[in-house]
């Protein structure tokens, strides 16, 4: 299977390390903002073709399916150009930042039939993968997710340090994977949405902290703390408080209430959640059928996120 893959940048790199450790699968084609800095990375990694536009790739007769690692503000017309190509498309976290775009997608996916995925990230992980294979056996329910993302960014830097040409959102980005996790994990829909913001930065135009609250119909509650002016340990830290145990997930490695450790080396084929987003694209336009984080199966997340957005917009009004 040959793929393209557009965003040349620190995530982009994730998915070429990903895809590297795939059986038969070969990246042909790599699309980048600058010509030069793609050209490394391509000479890097051993990518024949390189562009600046999207375009040339999908024109390419060879190239099989998508991976979009481009710029938040730009997914949702990017994956429905690829669909529109008549390519099989993984748009990062997230699909889009307006619910109107990412039912667009939706639309479009079912219309052509084509595999359509977004990269949620944490339904790959392992440490999340231990606890939703426990849920789904009947031994855990959760109470509470307590959910905390951290960034120390106050300048439009990357996960590199390098300059960004786009700018991030706590909550079209950072709370999608939360709200989609947290109705994954409850195994119920959300119900109740509320939150609440701090200053705008003057220079970024966003928000710089966000608190969110969420309610599945099944009684489950979260609670989400976001921030982008936190100096200290960064990342994503998810508590799960459950009728039989708490665990603490950060990432791919997991641990018990008691930060006693938890083996999650045997879940999956990998204890990268990276890669195994990829191995369930693949997989799925291999084996003709919907993958898990589907765009279809997403959409409810970013109905939540629409109605939280209209929450903040009538706040500053």
């Amino acid at each position: 299977m040959k793929i393209a893959l557009a965003g040349a940048g620190a995530f982009g790199e994730k998915h070429l390390d990903g895809l590297n450790k795939i059986d038969g699968v070969e990246v042909v084609s790599l699309v980048g903002r600058t010509l030069e800095a793609t050209q490394k990375v391509a000479d890097r990694y051993g990518i024949g073709h390189v562009s600046t536009e999207l375009g040339d790739a999908l024109a390419r007769d060879d190239v099989d399916a998508v991976i979009l690692c481009t710029p938040t503000q730009i997914h949702a017309a990017q994956a429905l150009q690829c669909l529109e190509a008549g390519k099989h498309v993984q748009v990062e976290i997230p699909l889009a930042d307006s619910l109107a775009d990412a039912e667009a997608v939706v639309a479009k996916q079912k219309e052509t039939g084509l595999v359509a995925m977004c990269g949620h990230t944490r339904r790959f992980n392992p440490s999340h993968q231990w606890v939703h294979k426990r849920i789904t056996a009947g031994e855990l329910a959760i109470q509470q997710m307590d959910v905390q993302t951290y960034f120390f960014r106050r300048k439009n830097i990357n996960a590199k340090g390098e300059p960004r040409s786009w700018t991030d959102h706590l909550l079209w980005h950072h709370a999608a994977h939360t709200v989609d996790l947290f109705a994954y994990q409850a195994g119920s829909p959300i119900v109740a949405a509320h939150a609440v913001e701090g200053p705008h930065h003057p220079e970024l135009g966003i928000a710089m902290d966000m608190s969110i609250q969420l309610k599945a119909a099944n009684g489950a509650i979260c609670t989400l703390s976001l921030s982008f002016n936190n100096d200290g340990p960064i990342g994503t830290f998810f508590r799960y408080i459950c009728d039989n145990g708490t665990y603490i997930a950060r990432y791919d490695d997991l641990v018990t209430g008691k930060e006693e450790p938890v083996d999650v080396s045997q879940v999956d084929v990998s204890m990268n959640g990276i890669e195994l987003q990829d191995r369930e694209f693949i997989a799925a336009i291999r084996e003709g059928r919907e993958p898990s984080s589907s765009v279809a199966q997403v959409l409810p997340c970013y109905q939540v996120l629409g109605q939280l957005d209209e929450q903040l917009k009538t706040q500053r009004d």
